[in-house]
């Protein structure tokens, strides 16, 4: 995302935890900060990508946080995937300061964002989406506007609980396929193509059916969105339907297993 941003030629600086993050910039003309507060006094609009509401919380609020150096009238946008009353707390402590918060989580990973084809979903004010739109485009398409500050963040947790679901739906039907005695490739290539294929089929059969990469890498992501997903559903009063707490809840243990070995 901030490589798709720098090209397209807006002024860049970048700011963070791991120094290494910074070194494929090195060749970019983007500035490099000493703290997120540093980054924000030159900044009109800030972009935070780092994992949990803990991590985006330090990085606003802490000593050297980013709402420490930015200016009144600037734009904060949250693309962590994140609890949204985080980002509506967050929201108010900002526009104490005259600032405006839109939590923007994003789907699709760095494929899409290098193709400008990165989903990315906003809750906030449409005005100051608008305003920020060009700088969301150089890494996003489609940007759906879907309602208040947090809306965002609840449309991101609905798509990851489908799809950590629609992961044991697929694992279970592979199993099916093998039972029957078709190949397994040739009926994925019948999905990929097909109205019963999903998003998590074509990456289930992509990865040859080894899910030991993805469980190290989403496993514990997909664990922590589950976790809020969960909590939205309980603090709203809805239930979450059983079926797709089940289904995800077996999706987890085998991410879980593959996580840690235990095939």
């Amino acid at each position: 995302m901030a490589r798709r941003v720098v090209d397209e030629g807006f002024a860049l600086t970048l700011w963070a935890r791991r120094p290494e993050s910074l070194e494929p910039f090195a060749d970019s003309a983007a500035t490099v900060a000493l703290s997120p507060a540093a980054l924000a006094a030159v900044s009109e609009i800030v972009c935070i990508c780092v994992t949990g509401d803990v991590d985006v919380e330090q990085v606003v609020l802490g000593p050297d946080g980013v709402l420490g150096g930015l200016a009144a009238g600037g734009v904060l946008i949250i693309h962590s995937t994140v609890h949204p009353e985080t980002c509506q707390r967050l929201s108010e402590v900002a526009a104490e300061k005259e600032i405006v918060l839109l939590d923007a989580p994003v789907s699709g990973g760095g494929p899409a964002a290098m193709e400008r084809a990165l989903l990315v979903m906003v809750g906030g004010d449409r005005t100051i989406l608008e305003r920020v739109r060009p700088v969301l485009a150089s890494f996003g398409d489609p940007i759906l506007h879907l309602g208040p500050v947090g809306a965002g963040q609840t449309a991101k947790l609905i798509n990851n609980l489908a799809f950590t679901a629609q992961l044991a739906f697929a694992l279970d039907l592979f199993a099916f396929v093998d039972q029957l005695g078709v190949d397994r490739a040739a009926m994925a290539q019948v999905l990929d193509r097909g109205s019963g294929g999903s998003r998590a089929s074509s990456i289930v059969s992509g990865s040859a059916f080894e899910l030991s990469g993805l469980g190290q890498v989403a496993g514990p992501l997909l664990q922590k969105d589950f976790g809020l997903v969960a909590d939205i559903a309980r603090t709203r009063n809805v239930d979450l339907p059983e079926a797709l707490r089940r289904l995800a809840e077996s999706s987890l243990a085998v991410l879980n297993s593959t996580e840690t070995g235990r095939t």
